[in-house]
């Protein structure tokens, strides 16, 4: 305010005058003004709402440029949330361009959370996702360069594909639908094509669990187009084969997995196999094994699902996949039911249900075929009913 009015050579005076010229307001006398204008400029008290905008008249300016508000550390802010305020990471910190170690931070965190989808709480997971969502998107507001900017795009974009994910799983539709188109419409904007192929590969499992394999193979088949490359090719050539198994056509089943082999071969080898949008040969078993089962290859079915169960479980007999597990014993469950040893296909079922980790949908829908071959072969018995009752308990 002292140098906008020397600026101008005008005395305290004077200024008071311009306000009163520019107010289409009654104000206090000339008087007060003035004691309140020497508080304003030597820092006692700051303008408030009311008078902020009539300074700014006064000296031909806007009331945001006159007085621009605080912006927030965002960086210490989002540093902080991520538990990385060790001294050494803070020493680092200070010899460093801020921006670029907050973006650091918040790759590891958005790649933890990735890293935790299999096994976490998915409630928890679906708080904390959430809470970085905004945080990430918070820092658009922000002056960033535009690379900066397409940075904090792509992170966002891979943590909203995550909560979309555990939207689903927790059964709310409706939300995972929005945030999918969400993480598809940040991939868009930061040319990120993993994004914009992950968002698609949740389409065609959204069809897929919802019975609607034609829409899945459509899904699949537009960003497999763009995708021969990328890691998120495999899995949308897996959705496909797995819709391909349920319509009856093997043949195009079997070349829809080859056609994610070609490209699983192509690829390096990760180095985080817990990331939940990395495809390893692990991970294509355990579609392998979904196709066989339902084409009625039992015994390969069979072969899958031990190899898929003995891979997502530690040395110590820790669950790492509980998802992937509960899907494997499904498919041992109909494979035994079709060997007509139903007392074997219910206790697998019945372990299928008892993990704590599940992607309701999917588990819904696999296990809703494997009440089907039951009820094929043994309709009456009780220990079909047990199974039927304790899969509506799951459906609610």
């Amino acid at each position: 305010m002292r140098s906008e009015r020397d600026a101008r050579g005008w005395s305290q005076a004077e200024a008071v005058r311009a306000m009163r010229a520019k107010s289409s307001h009654n104000l206090p006398t000339d008087n007060t003004l003035l004691r309140n204008w020497r508080r304003w400029e030597s820092g006692e008290s700051r303008p408030d709402d009311f008078y902020a905008p009539i300074i700014a008249a006064a000296f031909d300016t806007v009331t945001a440029a006159f007085f621009p508000k605080a912006r927030p550390n965002r960086d210490d802010e989002l540093l902080s949330s991520t538990g990385m305020d060790t001294l050494e990471f803070i020493g680092r910190l200070r010899m460093s361009d801020v921006s670029s170690a907050t973006l650091d931070a918040i790759h590891i965190t958005a790649e933890r959370l990735c890293s935790e989808y299999p096994y976490t709480d998915p409630h928890e997971l679906h708080a904390e996702g959430t809470s970085w969502l905004r945080r990430i998107t918070s820092l658009l507001d922000g002056r960033l360069t535009l690379a900066q900017h397409r940075e904090v795009l792509v992170l966002a974009g891979w943590v909203a594909l995550l909560v979309g994910c555990v939207d689903y799983d927790l059964g709310w539709r409706t939300a995972a639908e929005a945030t999918r188109r969400a993480a598809m419409s940040l991939g868009r904007e930061a040319e990120h094509g993993e994004i914009i192929g992950w968002g698609a590969e949740m389409a065609a499992w959204f069809a897929l669990t919802q019975g609607n394999y034609r829409g899945a193979i459509e899904s699949a088949d537009t960003a497999l187009a763009t995708a021969q490359q990328l890691g998120v090719g495999v899995q949308l050539a897996a959705q496909q084969a797995k819709a391909h198994a349920r319509l009856g056509d093997r043949a195009r089943m079997e070349a829809s997995l080859q056609r994610g082999r070609a490209i699983l071969e192509r690829m390096d080898h990760p180095t985080n196999l817990d990331h939940h949008f990395v495809v390893d040969p692990q991970k294509f078993d355990f579609y392998a094994m979904d196709c066989c089962r339902v084409a009625g290859d039992d015994r390969l079915a069979e072969t899958y699902a031990h190899q898929v169960i003995r891979n997502s479980t530690g040395p110590d007999g820790t669950l790492r996949k509980p998802m992937r597990v509960s899907e494997a014993q499904l498919t041992l469950a109909v494979v035994a039911v079709r060997a007509r040893e139903l007392e074997r296909a219910v206790d697998e079922g019945m372990r299928a249900f008892d993990g704590r980790r599940r992607s309701l949908p999917s588990l819904l829908w696999i296990a809703g075929e494997a009440a089907r071959e039951m009820i094929e072969r043994f309709p009456g018995e009780p220990r079909t009913h047990t199974y039927l009752d304790r899969l509506r308990s799951l459906a609610g």
